[in-house]
């Protein structure tokens, strides 16, 4: 946050919003033990931060995976706290950015957790319907259900540099084939080279990169806005 936005530009939203266990679900731990060693080990309720923000004076949404919470993994807050950034994005008509960092959809909500790819999907698909410019940002490591909807969904695809993306992983893959992968198999540059992403980027060029898309692409738009956030935000 402090590297991508203006400095004291972040407001969070929907801080509060915290992971249930209606499966009561436990594998070598119970679940509600994951969490709670989760948020004492990162000091986060959960695997993203969203909120309003501003790069180079643009306001945004903006959401942020950590892959410390759970390897990122998205559950059903995850799900609902990245839509609801999306429809706040849509609602203020400013850019959205994802930064995902994900090891896919969390296993301890099952089919709770599937459905969250769906939501964010046609969250991701209003914010197409009303015009509003939505990119996201893959970085280490970005798998599973992520990559497979809101991860991949930008209008622009920006892969940080060296990073590993994709939906099974590399073991999986070979086992499954039986055949050697190349050995820069589903890196950031591989993708960019195949077609899967729009650019890479190294982190600490990530703000001038995304504030120059955001300039490119809302030049012309008057609803896009530089705004002071602290003040709009309710």
């Amino acid at each position: 946050i402090e590297q991508l936005l203006d400095e004291g530009s972040f407001q969070e939203i929907n801080d509060g919003m915290l992971p249930s266990d209606p499966l009561e679900f436990i594998d070598t731990a119970p679940y509600k033990e994951r969490q709670k060693g989760s948020r004492a080990k990162t000091g986060l309720n959960e695997a993203v931060i969203t909120g309003i923000g501003a790069i180079g004076g643009w306001e945004v949404a903006i959401a942020i995976m950590d892959f410390a919470y759970m390897g990122g993994s998205m559950g059903s807050v995850v799900g609902e706290k990245v839509t609801r950034l999306i429809e706040a994005g849509i609602e203020r008509k400013v850019p959205i950015i994802a930064i995902t960092s994900s090891g896919g959809a969390r296993m301890q909500e099952s089919s709770l957790s599937l459905m969250q790819m769906a939501k964010t999907s046609c969250a991701v698909a209003r914010a197409n319907e009303e015009g509003i410019l939505y990119l996201t940002v893959l970085t280490e490591p970005t798998f599973g259900g992520v990559t497979a909807s809101f991860g991949t969904l930008g209008d622009i695809i920006i892969a940080e540099q060296g990073a590993r993306i994709g939906f099974a992983g590399r073991r999986v893959i070979e086992q499954t084939i039986r055949q050697k992968l190349p050995a820069d198999f589903q890196t950031a540059e591989y993708l960019l080279k195949y077609g899967q992403v729009d650019l890479v980027s190294h982190r600490k060029d990530l703000k001038s990169t995304l504030e120059k898309l955001i300039r490119i692409h809302t030049k012309n738009t008057s609803t896009m806005k530089k705004a002071k956030v602290k003040e709009s935000v309710g």
